[in-house]
């Protein structure tokens, strides 16, 4: 059975992330909506572990508990750079391949070791989001954007592994750009759009 939409939500939505860039980045595309967004670190609560095998999964599990332990809509994003010639790796394990200390620096130099002198070096980021509310009402949205890894990372805007993504059609990498043109081309926004469609028709 589909679960009920959880559209309209009005007042605030917690965003179910520790992660102040990915929070800020939310935070900027819930603006239209006039809703305001407090993230899970504000609240105190726990991340949970992430245990299903896709990003969909993965990002509802993030918004169920989210959304149970603050009693209030939560928006929960998973996300991660998969790249072709390693067959889909770091995906879902994105933030793993950092370390505890989540050190990008250290995951991108990881990507780079492992794909050494592969001629294949195209790479994309996707993003599943997925919005609960306590009563079970929920949706997910998935987006994605191509593109291609370049190396030295170019760029200190963004997070994550901005700095060595270039996305089709354009020579800058995510992290060199301004945030402004990112959210108009990124896996977030494409995800975002299809989000803000089906609360804008609920509403």
């Amino acid at each position: 059975m589909t679960p009920p939409s959880p559209f309209p939500i009005a007042g605030a939505i917690v965003i179910a992330s520790h992660n102040a860039g990915k929070v800020r980045e939310i935070g900027e595309l819930l603006a239209p909506m006039g809703v305001k967004a407090v993230s899970a670190a504000e609240l105190g609560l726990p991340e949970p572990e992430e245990t299903e095998e896709s990003f969909a999964g993965n990002a509802l599990l993030k918004a169920r508990a989210a959304a149970e332990a603050a009693d209030m809509p939560a928006l929960a994003d998973d996300s991660g750079l998969t790249v072709r010639a390693l067959d889909g790796e770091p995906g879902i394990n994105s933030a793993r391949w950092a370390g505890p200390k989540r050190d990008f620096a250290v995951a991108m130099t990881k990507v780079n070791r492992a794909l050494g002198d592969a001629a294949d070096r195209r790479a994309a980021f996707v993003c599943a989001l997925a919005v609960a509310r306590p009563d079970g009402a929920e949706a997910v949205f998935e987006g994605t954007v191509a593109g291609h890894l370049t190396w030295p990372p170019r760029g200190g805007r963004g997070f994550g592994y901005d700095p060595i993504f270039v996305p089709d059609g354009h020579t800058l990498t995510f992290g060199e750009m301004a945030p402004v043109a990112k959210h108009a081309m990124s896996h977030r926004a494409d995800a975002f759009a299809k989000l803000l469609a089906a609360w804008g028709a609920a509403a």
